[in-house]
């Protein structure tokens, strides 16, 4: 997986097409993230108490990876995420501007 928890994306397809936000959560397994404030769906919830009403609450869902794109810190774009060894140790570069990412 080549994203991470912290990284700021682009949504590329789906009702929030264009919009940039933080990844809040990472689902390796199920290759899905939850953006914070993007992806939003009405959760309607039951009232606890006596005399309490019910709500609808506004909750993240996770988004595919494929419909994502990694936002290059660097140069600013939406880009694809390389690997290359620098020393012994791996890093994330920009496909774009070549920069670590």
């Amino acid at each position: 997986m080549k994203l991470k928890k912290g990284d700021t994306i682009l949504i590329i397809t789906g009702k929030d097409k264009g919009k940039e936000g933080k990844i809040v959560k990472v689902f390796p397994k199920k290759e899905r993230v939850t953006v914070d404030g993007l992806n939003l769906y009405y959760k309607h919830t039951r009232p606890k108490k006596q005399g309490e009403k019910g709500e609808k609450i506004k909750v993240p869902r996770p988004i595919h990876l494929s419909n994502v794109a990694l936002v290059c810190p660097a140069c600013k774009k939406a880009t694809r995420v390389g690997f290359r060894m620098v020393g012994d140790k791996k890093e994330r570069y920009c496909k774009k501007c070549n920069a670590a990412a």
